[in-house]
């Protein structure tokens, strides 16, 4: 039995250490706060471990608690990992209890609000939009855990055919959102919107070919480039500069808008873009031509923005239609930006020999198979340095004299 008594217990005031027995004690702090210790040894050290405070815990239950500790010494088991084991337990089943709660409609705003900051406020409206419209009525109070294939399925089945390229859209906004979910420990397990190697054998892939060569885009005759680039490489302006480097380099214009002076190695030639700037979501580096170096270099730097092209506006770059308004100011009103991308493939294909899959990774266009990717894991970034050095060479023919 112990030497405490709850009446005792409850009176004592003077500060000090009032021993129960097997290692139990009160401790009285000055403040007049009361609170259970329970010394024990292990492995020959002396340890302490806390049991609460009184009257929170009482007397009776402080003996309950020091018990089982000891049931557990002579079990060999340390009573202090023990305890933080358990908290640990408790603390992953508050996470999941909280991971329960977060809707995937939460998540996407989110996700918005910690990558759109180098977003356009157009596309930032457009992308939740577009989830706004087809996901959430069918995922939208769901939380991450909760979103399996058949709700990934259930979200793009009915607009598949008939949008196929805003449902694949959608679904790499899905895949996205879930990957950041996973890596707040809010899901578990594989994405189920993933596309290759899972939905590509559920939704029809010819769909989706159909969809990409929907897409079109007027285009200048690739016999015509030289002659342009002669004209813009006149003009040193900004969207002069970012014309020839979206010409030389047939990247999207929106990542030659956003181009940041960090993602460039001039002395490796090489332009990193992280995959939150990507399409597809892919990290991806274009191969740098020396012509592309050289341009690069004659930018001038403003040390107040971390762009190659500021701007004014929200986003700190140069306006959407910079590009454009040249181009129309020389008289190509009848081409757009992104058809230099087609200018670019159709000169690979007629006046080269390189593969077809160089000549579509050149334009982050893998087309690989679920088979072909699962043996072949190359960006062909050597072949295409050698492809992209040949089409800058002749894009940008030495001056006449």
């Amino acid at each position: 039995m112990g030497k405490l008594n709850p009446k005792q217990v409850e009176n004592l005031t003077e500060p000090g250490t009032y021993e129960d027995g097997d290692g139990l004690r009160l401790v009285v702090k000055p403040t007049g706060r009361k609170s259970w210790l329970l010394r024990f040894q292990l492995a020959g050290r002396r340890r302490e471990m806390g049991l609460g405070s009184f009257p929170e815990v009482s007397l009776k239950k402080a003996r309950q608690d020091a018990s089982a500790k000891r049931s557990q010494l002579s079990d060999g088991i340390d009573p202090l990992s023990a305890r933080d084991i358990e908290r640990a337990a408790q603390r992953e089943a508050q996470r999941a209890s909280e991971a329960k709660q977060m809707k995937f409609e939460t998540l996407a705003a989110e996700y918005r609000d910690a990558h759109g900051s180098a977003w356009s406020e157009k596309w930032r409206k457009g992308w939740l939009r577009k989830l706004e419209l087809y996901a959430f009525d069918h995922i939208g109070k769901l939380s991450a855990e909760d979103i399996g294939t058949p709700e990934v399925l259930k979200v793009l089945q009915p607009i598949w055919a008939t949008k196929t390229r805003t449902a694949d859209e959608v679904r790499g906004q899905i895949e996205q959102i879930l990957d950041a979910a996973k890596a707040r420990n809010l899901r578990q397990g594989e994405n189920p919107a993933r596309w290759r190697g899972h939905l590509d054998n559920l939704l029809s892939r010819s769909e989706k070919r159909k969809a990409r060569k929907r897409e079109h885009f007027e285009a200048l005759r690739w016999q015509e480039v030289p002659e342009l680039m002669i004209k813009l490489r006149a003009n040193s302006t900004p969207p002069s500069w970012a014309a020839q480097l979206l010409i030389m380099t047939s990247a999207r214009a929106h990542m030659v808008r956003f181009a940041r002076w960090d993602e460039f190695d001039l002395e490796a030639g090489t332009w990193s873009l992280p995959d939150e700037r990507m399409k597809m979501r892919v990290a991806f580096v274009i191969p740098l031509a020396k012509e592309v170096v050289e341009l690069v270099k004659r930018i001038p730097r403003d040390e107040g923005s971390p762009f190659l092209f500021p701007g004014q506006g929200k986003t700190g770059v140069m306006h959407a239609n910079a590009i454009r308004t040249l181009l129309h100011d020389m008289g190509y009103k009848h081409i757009t930006r992104h058809g230099f991308r087609s200018s670019f493939r159709d000169w690979a294909g007629e006046c080269t020999h390189y593969p077809r899959e160089v000549c579509e990774m050149a334009l982050a266009h893998d087309e690989r198979d679920q088979t072909e990717g699962a043996y072949s894991r190359s960006d062909f970034l050597d072949k295409r340095r050698l492809l992209m050095n040949d089409w800058c060479i002749f894009t940008t023919p030495p001056p006449t004299t």
